[in-house]
């Protein structure tokens, strides 16, 4: 294992991720924006639950981001982003998001961040 091995991208997203968490918590607007450009109202409980998931990715994430030549570690955080990614693009599906706004991030960093890990995966655990 390296003494200082790790992924600053992943750091990054986990971070913002946890930035995250904390406005959805103390806002329910924070979702309802992100979702429905604040078209349609979320409830409280809605948004704690959606602050609640994003720091666990945040959490598993910064733990790969450190641990990045571990498989386990590796794979978990490349979850994150597959259940991510499904759970955004289920939300486009289902009719509670739209390609625009706040969500297009999200969707984009998921996306990427999955296509990237995929690809990369041999070149980390080596």
């Amino acid at each position: 294992m390296h003494s200082m091995c790790f992924d600053r991208s992943i750091v990054r997203v986990s971070v913002v991720s946890a930035v995250n968490s904390l406005q959805a918590y103390f806002s329910a607007d924070y979702t309802s924006k992100l979702y429905t450009n604040g078209t349609i109202a979320v409830e409280p409980l809605s948004g704690r639950v959606f602050g609640t998931w994003t720091f666990l990715s945040a959490v598993i994430r910064m733990t790969a981001a450190y641990n990045i030549d571990n498989p386990v570690a590796y794979d978990l955080a490349l979850w994150t982003y597959g259940i991510a990614l499904t759970h955004f693009v289920g939300e486009l599906v289902f009719g509670n998001a739209s390609l625009r706004g706040r969500f297009l991030s999200p969707l984009v960093v998921a996306s990427s961040s999955l296509a990237w890990m995929l690809t990369q995966r041999e070149a980390y655990l080596v």
